[in-house]
């Protein structure tokens, strides 16, 4: 598979990360991916076949052709259905609120049609962004949809997500709230409702994060060293982690589960 980035308009680039595309380029067999969490919320449109969602009854589902899927606070196995493209959006970990009108919550580890949270509009998007001719010609459309509808974003917890980020998730939310005009509930509560998730859970996928792009960079010299240079207390806490995310052992996961991570960190040859 090919997988591009593409920036933002400066405009937005404070609520967008990138967008990007997923591509088949061989006649790959269909097999389930894991994809673990990063604390970003996504807008995926299916270009290609759809992609079938495993739930952790074991039971699965086939995901709508648009959607936003929620914080992953556990991971996510999919599976395509036949061919694969992909165009997306990431937004930054605070940048998805400003669209939405709805709780974060409701999204957590759920894919959620465009229809069912634009209506009309939402479906309007899809037709578009499948017709239009280039990648750049989806980035123009996605802009001009969200850009008619644009909110306020919390700046104080961008701040907040800021320190957590160039701490690599290892601060206390005391120390985040220090140099903030707020106090450490009201700054709890504006992050759960801008991010979907508390400070604490951020920053447990921040660290995570970090780890992980070690682990796929070969930059260790062994799993107990790796749990060490991740300040976790104890290799049992970083076990318990990393399987809470990814739901295998670093072990499992370093050995057969490293296909769409590899893709996604462009650690892939």
């Amino acid at each position: 598979m090919q997988y591009q980035t593409f920036s933002p308009s400066p405009g937005l680039s404070d609520l967008i990360d990138c967008y990007w595309t997923l591509d088949d380029t061989a006649d790959s067999p269909a097999t389930k991916q894991t994809i673990v969490p990063d604390g970003r919320m996504e807008m995926i449109f299916h270009l290609g076949d759809l992609y079938q969602q495993y739930l952790p009854d074991n039971t699965s589902i086939i995901q709508p052709r648009s959607f936003v899927i929620g914080q992953l606070t556990r991971p996510l196995t999919i599976e395509p259905t036949g061919r694969t493209a992909i165009f997306a959006v990431r937004f930054q970990h605070e940048g998805l609120l400003p669209w939405l009108s709805v709780p974060l919550k409701e999204l957590e580890n759920c894919a959620v049609a465009l229809e069912q949270l634009y209506g009309e509009d939402g479906l309007a998007l899809e037709r578009q962004i499948h017709t239009a001719s280039s990648v750049h010609d989806r980035i123009a459309l996605t802009e001009n949809f969200l850009n008619l509808r644009l909110g306020s974003y919390d700046e104080i917890v961008a701040k907040a997500v800021d320190t957590l980020l160039e701490a690599n998730g290892r601060v206390t939310v005391k120390d985040i709230c220090q140099p903030l005009p707020i106090d450490r509930r009201q700054l709890e509560r504006r992050f759960s409702a801008s991010v979907g998730l508390s400070p604490k859970q951020l920053g447990r996928i921040i660290r995570f994060q970090s780890v992980i792009r070690r682990l796929l960079d070969g930059q260790f010299s062994s799993f107990t060293a790796l749990a060490y240079d991740g300040e976790y207390y104890d290799q049992a806490h970083f076990i318990r982690d990393f399987k809470e995310f990814t739901g295998y052992t670093p072990r499992e996961f370093y050995g057969d589960n490293l296909r769409m991570s590899s893709l996604f960190y462009g650690t892939q040859d």
